[in-house]
């Protein structure tokens, strides 16, 4: 580009100037009415701090074992629910500067729009426990309003907080007590049915197999020395018949009657005493006497008594041994039927015991597993009632407000200046376009390049436009004809706005009569 074409282009500008300036003015003045018109925002906040568990996990542990991050996202949602937001709007009295009160989901939609959560994480130097810090805020038309909403989320979320914590420990606590009512009586059933079980079956208990056995030994042992007994026995017996049968006398010659004992024991003294004594001794002479009077004295009854009852005498000691040893086989019998029966119930008993341990088994590992179980129960119920404890304190994870939210001096939208300047840039810029626009339609020849152009030949020379002064003065005036009213207005709506009424509440009272007329 030579300076020609600089010249060309300036001198453009200055004879396009008047529009240039007036759309420059028409979309700065918009711009301005817009910043101006749009109302004021406030917004509030509060800061919360959530510190980590006061008291060491290793030492005690809390039961909630959300962490305090999580717990506040879900009271975030939580507030931010349908009926606490309309709560909220209803208590703090949010809507009613409006003249007719807007619809419930409006409310939602727009209180949650206005609510704002920011975290900021504190880390700790020594890399224990962080902290963090949040940032709860509100904006409103009113920063009174803004600031009050705000404490309010603020005390809505510790109350929440410390509702939610103290009562899920409470239910961790309530639920351990069930569970111990719960396994207690369950143990109580199973044991009961042991109970019941080992009285219905108490023949059959693994307990005292060991002792069944040694008694069906016993038993046994018992038996065989039976039969040996009575084998004994029926030999004897056998012998004595026989013996009776043969000789009349007993098999061991027992004397029948006691002369013949004391005969008998006289003659053993006497044979004795001959070992020791001679024959003239007077005690060999008087055994010899004794004797001798002894037998006299039985050979006289012999003869005396009739052959009938000597005969009879005999066979009633014969009777008796026999009799004794009959008894006693009886006996033996009865024992012995006794033990063969106690045996088989033995028997039946130990075969039965397998069957019973199982069943047994089964119940006590029930009773075992209901025990581990109602023991881990009562310890974890002590860790609730603990972790109960440490959530009323509230060393757990507590909420604290680090600062409350007091009323902005500021708004923080609209940014005024901003929305100006970008209107000027954007004025200056719609104004190069249009005129742009218009020299591009334009097709008056207006440079020699040009006319050469058209032409084909380069003219000798060239002779530009020469305007009049009148001509001058004439552009000058429609310049600040154009330039006056475009910068008249921005500075008509500015003076209105801090002279007369704000532009915003002039714009919503408009608002309101169009939508009466409306």
């Amino acid at each position: 580009m030579n300076g020609a074409d600089v010249r060309f282009y300036t001198s453009i500008l200055m004879r396009r100037s008047p529009y240039l300036a007036a759309i420059t003015a028409a979309v700065l003045a918009i711009a301005v009415a817009v910043a101006f018109v749009l109302p004021p925002v406030y917004r509030a906040s509060a800061k919360i701090l959530v510190e980590a568990p006061q008291i060491p996990a290793d030492l005690a542990r809390s039961t909630v074992a959300i962490q305090a991050v999580q717990q506040l996202q879900i009271i975030r949602q939580e507030i931010t629910t349908r009926n606490d937001l309309l709560k909220l709007a209803d208590k703090l009295e949010i809507y009613a500067p409006s003249k007719e009160p807007p619809a419930d989901e409006d409310i939602v939609n727009d209180m949650r729009s206005r609510i704002t959560f920011e975290e900021i994480v504190l880390g700790a130097p020594d890399g224990g426990p962080t902290a963090s810090v949040f940032s709860v805020a509100f904006a409103a038309a009113e920063p009174v309003l803004a600031a009050e909403v705000a404490n309010e989320l603020v005390d809505l979320i510790l109350f929440k907080q410390q509702q939610q914590r103290t009562g899920r420990a409470a239910e961790t606590v309530q639920f351990f007590n069930q569970e111990v009512a719960r396994l207690g009586l369950d143990l109580n059933l199973i044991e009961a049915e042991i109970l019941k079980f080992k009285n219905e079956n108490s023949d059959t208990l693994p307990d005292s197999l060991e002792f069944r056995r040694n008694q069906q030994t016993s038993r046994q042992e018992r038996l065989i020395s039976l039969e040996r007994e009575e084998s004994d026995l029926l030999g004897k017996r056998s012998s004595l018949a026989e013996s009776y049968a043969l000789t009349g006398q007993l098999p061991d010659g027992e004397a029948a009657t006691p002369e013949q004992q004391m005969l008998l024991q006289l003659n053993r003294a006497l044979a004795d005493q001959l070992a020791i004594f001679s024959e003239t001794s007077p005690n060999i002479l008087a055994l010899r006497r004794r004797i001798t009077s002894l037998q006299e004295t039985l050979q006289g009854r012999q003869a005396q008594e009739a052959q009938a009852s000597s005969k009879k005498k005999r066979h009633s000691t014969f009777d008796l041994q026999v009799s004794y040893i009959d008894e006693r086989l009886r006996a033996i019998a009865r024992e012995r039927a006794a033990i063969t029966e106690s045996i088989g119930a033995l028997t039946k008993s130990i075969t039965a015991t397998p069957a019973s341990e199982t069943v047994l088994n089964s119940f006590e590992r029930n009773r075992a597993n209901l025990q581990t179980q109602y023991n881990t129960a009562i310890a974890r119920r002590a860790e609730a009632l603990m972790g109960e404890k440490i959530e009323k304190r509230s060393d757990g994870g507590r909420f604290s407000i680090l600062e409350r939210a007091t009323p902005p001096e500021s708004p923080e939208t609209p940014k005024r200046f901003r929305i100006a300047l970008m209107g000027a840039v954007g004025g200056v810029g719609l104004a190069v376009a249009f005129v742009a626009l218009l020299e591009f339609l334009n097709g008056t020849i207006r440079r020699p390049v040009e006319l050469a152009s058209m032409l084909g030949h380069k003219p000798i020379a060239t002779i530009p436009y020469i305007s009049t002064a009148e001509e001058n003065r004439f552009a000058i005036r429609r310049t600040v004809a154009a330039v006056l009213p475009a910068a008249a207005v921005p500075a008509l709506l500015t003076a209105i706005h801090y002279l007369y009424l704000p532009l915003s509440v002039m714009a919503q009272s408009a608002f309101g009569w169009l939508a009466a007329m409306g």
